[in-house]
């Protein structure tokens, strides 16, 4: 993978890439779509970002396609359906200006995340937190399909429904619905969510069973 030029070399770990899309959708759907476009606009995005050094350009590609096009729009809309409006300090004109203006050791040493957010909480935090590895906030969807039957027969209808879209390769649905019964879920797990998210969402916009 570290052969893998950037930004390509993020989409390495994506399942999508490693089972291949042909083996994820049909080939009647690749034929209606540009296959090449997301990692297109991920290289359009990473070649024209005003940096020169990798971790800036990175940055830029986070704040485009992690942060605008992605967790903003899910928590303002999910606090939304709460009545609750979301403020976002750390990204405060000021404070994002600050930090455009730091290079790239204060915000990436060697192995070590944040190193100025460490060093300025040195004498505040305790060194328990300090130091502590960082979490990320995926759920344990996975884990949830293997002990939940009725979320196991939820998934099952909801990839039984997709397959019948004919966007999908019918056979890997197939073997994913197989694998809500066997021990495989911590890794299918994602791409199963992902699928049955697709699913529950398309039957809410009722939209039709046909690209």
């Amino acid at each position: 993978q570290a052969r893998i030029p950037l930004p390509a070399r993020l989409q390495a770990y994506n399942q999508v890439e490693r089972l291949g899309v042909g083996a994820l959708f049909s080939g009647e759907f690749l034929d209606t779509i540009d296959r090449h476009e997301p990692t297109a606009l991920q290289q359009t995005e990473y070649a024209a970002a005003p940096a020169r050094h990798y971790v800036n350009r990175l940055l830029a590609l986070d704040g485009k396609f992690t942060l605008a096009d992605n967790d903003l729009p899910k928590v303002v809309g999910t606090a939304a359906l709460a009545g609750v409006e979301v403020a976002f300090p750390m990204l405060d004109d000021e404070l994002v200006a600050f930090a455009y203006r730091l290079s790239p050791r204060q915000k990436v040493a060697g192995m070590a995340l944040r190193p100025l957010f460490r060093a300025a909480m040195k004498d505040i935090l305790p060194q328990q937190t300090l130091s502590k590895a960082k979490h990320g906030f995926g759920l344990p969807f996975g884990v949830w399909l293997g002990t939940d039957v009725d979320l196991q027969a939820m998934a099952d209808a909801s990839l039984s429904a997709l397959a019948r879209r004919g966007w999908f390769n019918a056979d890997l649905l197939a073997r994913l619905r197989d694998e809500l019964h066997r021990s495989h879920l911590a890794y299918w797990g994602e791409l199963v969510w992902v699928l049955v998210m697709l699913e529950q969402w398309l039957q809410q916009q009722t939209v039709a069973k046909t690209p």
